[in-house]
């Protein structure tokens, strides 16, 4: 594995100001012809990935699992499913993204299991098995209802009764996704275990879901109403944000446990993680905690750029708010897997991809980047008849689940399923038509969105500012954000149309180009069509 780190350079900070593509492998390329994507598929478009320009690929999980919750239950942590392939095709991609230059993270999901695995099983069986205690398990109140108020993030209570133990189990998602105990100490070293395999395979770092809910209160005290404070990242039709979920997720035994995980990664070089905080009320706060530097994580990303709001003000607002906050690294993310696509969110078009690129890969920080926005995809519209989400059947139709973000990725536009399947193959998602149009092989113009980002993320990597400089703002008006990182001038045209701004007379400026956008600088003035960008460097 040594010879693997220093093909990549060995450095341990390689993540700071990385971009990390994230790959849904049930989407990105099927090779056997079942509908669904798979690993000797990412494996066939690692040379497409590379050449985007990126520095890391994201796997979403590729564990063995029933797909209840599309991998996001497994049921051996130690293997990859039959739908995704073999063991020695991730180790097959892994030794491949790596001679690409191209770091790998996947995707632990360590807060719960599914009910398939054996761990689950075993402690189900009775009350005095050796797993008896691996599971968060609880006796009824004296009425028979669940022990606490608490619900689940997929709809109902949080409780699930079990006729065979005769009590509840926890489950925040799912009912078959029961939720590990970590305040058992054996589980606690079976997970780190699991971490230590993944890592002695040679995988970079790891995302990690959900990773503010791993622990529950041992009292279980019910969770107060939420007051004037919102849940980030819960949709208001789901009676979830009526609580403050200050008991089932968030405790500070959370960062105990993160700290031996942090222990763990420091005995690998140069590896990381990124987290997901959901579900809180208090984001920053928590970030904070979360990634206090050299204790825990390193990177968690803000949920507050997976809103529908849109404009300079709010995005000056949430970077200096996270940075506000200290601690670790920053990490950003516009879209993922259960946000609906950023171009269709915003209300901005397909054409804005290049500056939303643009955008979240300067702030200073670290970027999480969703397979598709390099094609500028918009929200798939699918029929209730093709939706799969179990969220989005449940909540259908105030809330439609996250399967309009995960259709399947277009490569071919001429070809059948725009060729991520064969002909006369089923996708497991429908692939809109609009989608077709917007195939890998229908943007190879230098104009097309495709491109641009290509020239843009290869220019980036140049720009050492881009990467590790100092962040701040300049004020300007709205439409505009003017960022300085380090020595370069970032002034983004936020709107769909021309906008101009004067620079501050103490601000002499040179302009750069090599990096695609058409913004320009005449004598002070800065000018900039629609959804464009313009960057300049400081000179003397």
């Amino acid at each position: 594995m040594q010879t693997q780190y220093l093909q990549l350079g060995g450095d341990n900070d390689w993540w700071k100001g990385a971009v990390i593509y994230q790959i849904y492998p049930r989407s990105y390329k099927d090779t056997n012809g079942d509908g669904v994507g798979d690993l000797p598929g990412i494996i066939e478009k690692l040379d497409y990935i590379a050449d985007l320009g990126v520095d890391a690929i994201w796997i979403s999980p590729f564990f063995t699992s029933p797909m209840k919750d599309f991998g996001y239950d497994v049921s051996n942590y130690r293997d990859v499913d039959p739908l995704f392939g073999k063991l020695d095709d991730f180790k097959q991609l892994l030794s491949k993204a790596h001679s690409l230059g191209v770091r790998v993270l996947i995707d632990l999901v360590l807060s719960h299991t599914s009910d398939r695995h054996p761990w689950f099983i075993e402690s189900r069986s009775s009350r005095t098995n050796d797993k008896a205690d691996w599971y968060v398990w609880a006796e009824p109140k004296i009425d028979g209802t669940p022990p606490t108020n608490w619900f689940s993030i997929f709809g109902g209570s949080a409780w699930e009764w079990d006729t065979r133990r005769r009590q509840y189990f926890l489950h925040n998602f799912l009912t078959s996704q029961p939720d590990l105990n970590f305040h058992n100490p054996a589980v606690q070293d079976a997970l780190l275990d699991v971490v230590r395999f993944w890592l002695d395979l040679g995988v970079d770092g790891f995302r990690l879901d959900t990773v503010n809910m791993y622990v529950h209160d041992q009292q279980l005290r019910d969770n107060p109403p939420i007051g004037n404070k919102r849940v980030n990242g819960i949709d208001e039709s789901n009676p979830y944000a009526m609580q403050d979920p200050m008991y089932n997720i968030t405790r500070p035994e959370n960062l105990q446990f993160l700290e031996r995980f942090r222990q763990v990664l420091n005995e690998y070089p140069a590896v990381t993680s990124v987290g997901e905080l959901g579900a809180v009320t208090d984001m920053y706060t928590r970030i904070a905690e979360y990634t206090e530097q050299g204790k825990r994580i390193h990177m968690a990303y803000s949920f507050d750029f997976m809103t529908k709001e849109f404009n300079a003000a709010h995005i000056r607002r949430v970077v200096e708010k996270m940075e506000a906050m200290g601690g670790g690294w920053s990490c950003w993310a516009f879209s993922n897997h259960d946000i609906a696509r950023a171009v269709t969110r915003w209300g901005v078009g397909q054409q804005t991809a290049p500056l939303l690129t643009a955008l979240l890969t300067s702030l200073r920080g670290s970027s999480c980047f969703y397979q598709g926005e390099e094609l500028g995809l918009p929200e798939a519209e699918l029929a209730y008849e093709d939706i799969q989400d179990p969220f989005g059947i449940r909540f259908w139709p105030e809330f439609k689940g996250r399967d309009g973000c995960r259709t399947p990725m277009p490569w071919s536009g001429n070809a059948a399923n725009a060729g991520f399947s064969a002909a006369g193959v089923k996708p497991w998602l429908p692939i809109p038509e609009q989608h077709q149009a917007l195939a890998a092989d229908q943007q190879q113009q230098a104009e097309a969105v495709l491109q641009r980002i290509k020239t843009f993320l290869h220019w980036r990597h140049q720009q050492a500012d881009l990467i590790s400089g100092d962040n701040r703002f300049l004020d300007a008006p709205e439409p505009i954000l003017v960022l300085m990182r380090g020595n370069i001038c970032c002034i983004f045209n936020l709107s769909n149309s021309p906008q101009s701004f004067s620079l501050p007379t103490d601000l002499s400026l040179e302009l750069l180009t090599g990096h695609g956008f058409s913004g320009s600088l005449k004598n002070g003035t800065v000018s900039l069509p629609a959804y464009e960008v313009c960057f300049a460097k400081v000179v003397a």
